[in-house]
């Protein structure tokens, strides 16, 4: 199965939400998904062993999308079987004063990964065309220019040796009711909800025509965007595994060659035996 065909985005054309089902499990069940999830899971740990050891190039996965969607438990079951001093995941909240006081991309840059590391960004660079549009932070004249200014600082960062991933969780409305319901009343999750997630709600048509900006203006080759059917978590699962797992096989990084010849190596260690 193909999931960089089903749920890549193509690039130049317009993007319509509507158009891709958050309910869509390409006729897979769970037993079968949950074992593809196990397998690339296990995968994703040996080629980030080998990308760490290579140190020559990143990754970068960048989840963006409504409260509630699972971005969470993504990097948990995703990436279960990685090495943690490998991997950092960063979460962007709301700009700090000092983070204000510079271009909206400086704290962005500062957290890419370095080489022979995956980062995950829970919510990124994106938030500064998405919240400050729809909640009309700044003017329209501002974040207008952003969307130029992401696609430069992808580039730049992709020339550099990082690959990118930017997947767009696809939840229903109906179905983040259910999930935003279970979170305030189940006791180890209402810590979570929060009293904006009604405004953003409300707002649902403009943020849907918001990401349908974003992922349309800054789809490109270097950096491209997946729709990833959300509803169903046992398959939003499974192909955000395939997708990463395929992008580390395509990258495809090598051990470096020994410092050393094991054969000298094994004399050196007799000759210090007591």
């Amino acid at each position: 199965m193909d999931v960089i065909t089903q749920f890549r985005a193509q690039a130049g054309k317009k993007v319509r939400l509507a158009d891709w089902d958050p309910d869509e499990t390409l006729g897979m069940d769970r037993a079968d998904a949950e074992a593809r999830l196990q397998d690339n899971a296990q995968a994703i740990g040996k080629l980030q062993h080998r990308l760490f050891a290579e140190g020559k190039r990143s990754l970068l996965v960048v989840l963006q999308a409504m409260d509630a969607a699972g971005k969470d438990s993504t990097v948990r079951h995703v990436l279960r079987d990685v090495n943690p001093q490998g991997v950092l995941v960063t979460s962007f909240k709301k700009p700090t004063s000092h983070e204000l006081a510079h271009d909206f991309l400086w704290r962005i840059h500062r957290r890419t990964p370095r080489k022979g590391h995956i980062r995950v960004f829970n919510r990124s660079q994106y938030e500064d065309v998405l919240v400050v549009r729809v909640e009309n932070i700044v003017p329209e004249e501002v974040w207008e220019k952003r969307y130029q200014a992401i696609n430069d600082f992808e580039r730049t960062i992709s020339e550099s040796g990082t690959r990118i991933i930017k997947i767009y969780l696809n939840i229903s409305k109906d179905r983040q009711r259910e999930k935003l319901m279970r979170r305030l009343t189940d006791p180890d999750r209402a810590w979570k909800f929060d009293a904006s997630d009604f405004k953003k709600r409300e707002q649902w048509p403009a943020y849907m025509e918001a990401y349908e900006d974003a992922i349309t203006r800054c789809n490109t080759d270097e950096a491209p965007w997946f729709i990833v059917p959300t509803n169903k978590k046992w398959f939003r699962l499974y192909v955000i595994s395939q997708i990463i797992r395929d992008a580390l096989e395509e990258m495809d990084p090598q051990l470096p060659p020994l410092k050393i010849d094991p054969a000298v190596a094994m004399r050196l260690l007799e000759d210090g035996v007591d």
